[in-house]
């Protein structure tokens, strides 16, 4: 017969276990890491993301044009109270404070993010379309006109 505290330290045992594997909701974005590129009528996007921490990933997103790299924004992905917020930075010349987007939808094949007090985008989402294909969406009303652009990427690194 099974001992009360033997009982006890398996049970504590058994749901510190299912704890630990739980995976965070960084652990759910990994697919994302690596640098992407989609063409644009303004030339070569790229993104590249990397994961500074387990509860931040950075990423820098700027054009090539020609030999120029000219940096568009950065970006801060980071778990909190079991959301993602997704900060984006204009560079420093455009005197533009960070915006922060709160997670409303994450899963492994991608994630929404939203902040109805911003003048345009409202919404952002990145959609996994395979290991190396993703559409990245802003949208949103701006002057009472409903706006969205897609961005198809493909990881090249």
């Amino acid at each position: 017969m099974i001992k009360f505290s033997q009982l006890s330290a398996l049970i504590v045992l058994v749901l510190f276990s299912s704890c630990t594997n739980r995976k965070s909701l960084l652990d759910k974005s990994e697919w994302l890491l690596g640098t992407w590129q989609s063409k644009t009528s303004n030339g070569i996007l790229y993104e590249t993301w990397q994961k500074a921490d387990v509860n931040n990933f950075y990423a820098k997103s700027y054009y090539l044009n020609n030999s120029d790299t000219i940096l568009f924004e950065t970006i801060q992905l980071k778990e909190s109270e079991e959301k993602l917020i997704y900060i984006v930075s204009a560079p420093k010349e455009k005197k533009e404070l960070p915006v922060s987007f709160t997670s409303t939808e994450v899963t492994h094949e991608g994630f929404i993010f939203e902040n109805k007090l911003h003048d345009f985008p409202q919404i952002i989402s990145y959609k996994q379309i395979s290991s190396d294909s993703l559409i990245a969406e802003i949208s949103g009303k701006y002057n009472g006109e409903t706006l969205k652009e897609q961005f198809s990427m493909k990881k090249i690194k």
